[in-house]
């Protein structure tokens, strides 16, 4: 197995968790302009991997390719978090090594 090492140490990987709020109920109502904001997500480039919390708890999201700003902005835009039918928490990791098969991560 090789390893890419960033001698930058600069570039962010960012892992965004959205956990459900008291108004959970409220999902269903606003679920196709959150899917819309998850495609332009993909599209974008920024999104590398969108899944669920287990159990229904919510859900987590894989980011690259941005700033922590911007992808705050991006964040407060997604409809379940415009509606607090979830509360966001951006986590930043600041890449020093990676597997091989992740070294576009490291610019």
């Amino acid at each position: 197995m090789f390893f890419h090492q960033n001698p930058k140490e600069l570039d962010s990987v960012f892992v965004v968790l959205l956990r459900f709020s008291a108004n959970k109920a409220q999902a269903p109502q606003f679920m196709e302009g959150h899917k819309a904001w998850i495609r332009r997500g993909m599209e974008d480039g920024i999104f590398l991997v969108v899944g669920s919390l287990q159990p229904n708890a919510g859900g987590a999201i894989l980011a690259h390719d941005t700033s922590l700003s911007e992808l705050e902005a991006r964040v407060n835009r997604d409809p379940f978090v415009v509606e607090n039918i979830v509360s966001a928490e951006i986590l930043e990791i600041a890449t020093s090594l990676t597997d091989e098969r992740l070294s576009f991560l490291v610019n």
